[in-house]
């Protein structure tokens, strides 16, 4: 044990690295030491087996808690094992076949990946970004979308080969999509590279498709646009994307909302924020003025002696929860307006109230030349 280097340090990571960050650290320093890159290397297999070990350890939560705690003396840590890996198991590690194929072209070590490329997969997922207005975010609404997605070709039906010819066995790897190479301890096997790793060969090519057995093909679909959706959402329609390879199920179609700003209304959460001017008179005097939601005007009285910036909350008025039926409200925020050009009329008018002014009318302004007096005083 006192031989041991600490986990953290063969990784390369701080102690309170993400999950994210050793994997990351793993798979780069994997690529620096792996055995098949440094044949006859026994330094880069002893430095494979330690990393080996340490990711074993530090990407299983309860292993890593105990470690941390007890270090290389945890009884119960079951590190080391009979193999080279420190007992990694490369078949359940978090996709370790997926790592080396990645790394390296590899369907995995010791025949336990299998023939990867020809298993069933998902097809792809198709992206799509749909703009709507503010008042379609808010109520809900429905759209007819038009987008591409590859498909099979339907003059091969798929198989990428000219009609009346069909893929022929792969003669390189017998149609396993893989070339197995023994070495000491370790079974490398790769992608063939007569086929790459599609087990057949076509020798004569669609001329619909050029022999890659799909095409790009324009679809409409009709999708429900939910009120209270928001910015950035992304809607899926399950299904909806590419058909899947070798049997697997289709990808989805993901649709991101787009939504325009108002002229007027500003959303924050399910409430709607709304600024209204006033005149000063309106404000000083009280009224009842209009204020515009999301279905129309409604009447709203403003008490006499509003201030700049007062906030008024109309109930309901707002959007409706997502997938729920309850509405936010409507905020409104009032600004007074002062007059830029008067007549002399009206200019003498206000100096006659501002003559006839006893000061109590401007509770601010009081309070501010008394503070100030009693600062010099």
């Amino acid at each position: 044990m006192a031989n041991k280097r600490d986990y953290y340090e063969v990784l390369g990571i701080q102690k309170n690295a993400t999950d994210d960050e050793i994997k990351r650290a793993f798979r780069r320093k994997a690529k620096e030491c792996h055995p098949d890159l440094h044949p006859d290397d026994k330094e880069a297999e002893a430095r494979f087996k330690e990393l080996n070990e340490a990711n074993e350890v530090l990407s299983d939560p309860d292993k890593r808690a105990r470690y941390d705690q007890f270090g290389f003396e945890d009884p119960m840590a079951g590190m080391g094992g009979g193999n080279p890996f420190g007992g990694m198991d490369f078949g359940g590690m978090g996709g370790m076949g997926d790592i080396l194929e990645q790394m390296f072209g590899m369907g995995g070590m010791g025949g336990m990946g299998g023939n990867r490329r020809n298993a069933p997969r998902q097809g792809a997922d198709v992206r799509y970004d749909l703009r709507i207005s503010f008042e379609e975010a808010a109520k809900g609404c429905t759209k007819s979308l038009e987008f591409y997605r590859n498909e099979n070709c339907t003059t091969c039906h798929g198989t990428g080969a000219k009609p009346g010819t069909k893929p022929e066995t792969c003669t390189m790897c017998k149609g396993t999509g893989q070339i197995r190479q023994s070495g000491g301890w370790m079974t490398t096997v790769r992608t063939c590279p007569g086929c790459g790793g599609a087990g057949k060969v076509i020798k004569e090519k669609c001329p619909g498709c050029g022999g890659s057995g799909r095409t790009r093909v324009k679809r409409t679909l009709d999708l429900k646009v939910p009120a209270g959706v928001d910015d950035s959402i992304v809607l899926s329609k399950r299904g909806e994307g590419e058909p899947g390879i070798n049997g697997g199920p289709a990808g989805d179609l993901n649709i991101r909302i787009l939504v325009r700003p108002h002229k007027l209304f500003r959303r924050e959460g399910n409430n709607i924020r709304l600024d209204v001017p006033i005149s000063f008179t309106q404000a000083a005097l009280g009224a009842e003025i209009d204020v515009p939601t999301l279905d129309g005007s409604v009447k709203y009285q403003i008490p006499e002696g509003t201030q700049n910036d007062t906030e008024f909350r109309i109930r309901g008025q707002g959007i409706q929860q997502l997938g729920g039926s309850q509405k936010g409200d409507l905020i409104f925020r009032v600004r007074v307006e002062i007059p830029k050009r008067m007549t002399d009329k009206q200019r003498e008018l206000l100096r006659q109230f501002d003559e006839i002014s006893t000061g109590k009318e401007y509770e601010q302004s009081k309070s501010f030349f008394d503070k100030v007096k009693d600062l010099f005083n």
